[in-house]
């Protein structure tokens, strides 16, 4: 005697970028997805069924349709590639019209186009809140306790990363006792905190009176299913070398990866974790 009939599984494919996200989303699946990387982007620890460029894209979302997929994640960092005019395919080509505008305009507005082109090939987006919410932590702190100077300057960070991610330039600032150090553009994350390494002494708050943090979070309106902020060890390498005090960032809007680890390096190196609310 059998049993009901078992709903046809939905194929997933992940378009991977660089970095340890793609991996752990992955790690999270029940099911392997088709993995597939843009070229100069490799994901750690995962091998990628297939590699292209935007300069096909077309055969490429044609190619994930043979492949069966219906749902499609996107995860991992990937910078704005430059195009070779003559890697275009004809059907490809058509579309320079209605991306490089987008690509002039900012992050988001590019990755808005993107997803609207998957979309109107058949393709449901599926998001890391969707497929791996335990990448993405609730209110609460993780390490240490917020002073009061943290505190403050959280506020004061949140303002700031609201307005620059409100002009699509960036997700994260740095904040010491309320002055700026430094703010996240297009060269990232690890540049921003580069050169908050790089200020002088002089030129910096009595470290006595708080250490400072570094904020992040997703831009207001920003599609949660793509590019959401993400936080890791090699964050936490980088705040330490920026002589901060602190990691915070809005609770529910931001992916931390390999949690058990940066928490004990955070203990062991007296780094406040702090999930904030909104």
């Amino acid at each position: 005697m059998t049993g009901p009939a078992k709903p046809p599984r939905t194929r997933t494919a992940l378009i991977a970028g660089s970095g340890n996200l793609p991996a752990a989303v992955v790690a999270a699946l029940e099911e392997p997805p088709f993995v597939a990387a843009m070229e100069g982007y490799p994901p750690h620890h995962l091998i990628p069924d297939l590699c292209f460029r935007i300069e096909r894209l077309v055969p490429f979302l044609n190619r994930l349709t043979d492949e069966g997929v219906e749902r499609v994640i996107l995860a991992g960092a990937v910078t704005r590639p430059r195009l070779d005019p003559a890697l275009f395919d004809s059907a490809t080509a058509q579309l320079v019209p209605r991306l490089l505008p987008t690509m002039q305009a900012g992050d988001d507005a590019t990755l808005r186009a993107i997803l609207g082109l998957i979309e109107e090939f058949g393709f449901r987006i599926a998001g890391i809140p969707e497929v791996a919410p335990g990448l993405i932590p609730g209110e609460g702190v993780l390490s240490g306790a917020p002073t009061d100077a943290d505190r403050s300057d959280a506020v004061r960070a949140a303002f700031i990363a609201a307005a620059i991610g409100g002009v699509d330039v960036g997700q994260a600032c740095a904040v010491q006792q309320g002055l700026c150090l430094g703010l996240e553009s297009l060269p990232g994350t690890d540049a921003m905190l580069r050169g908050v390494a790089d200020i002088a002494l002089t030129l910096r708050p009595d470290p006595a009176k708080g250490r400072g943090i570094f904020y992040k979070a997703a831009k207001p309106g920003q599609d949660r299913r793509v590019d959401m902020p993400t936080i890791g060890s090699e964050t936490l390498h980088r705040v330490i070398d920026a002589d901060l005090g602190a990691i915070v960032w809005e609770a529910g809007t931001v992916i931390v990866l390999d949690r058990p680890k940066l928490i004990q390096d955070a203990e062991r190196n007296g780094i406040l974790l702090w999930s904030r609310a909104p």
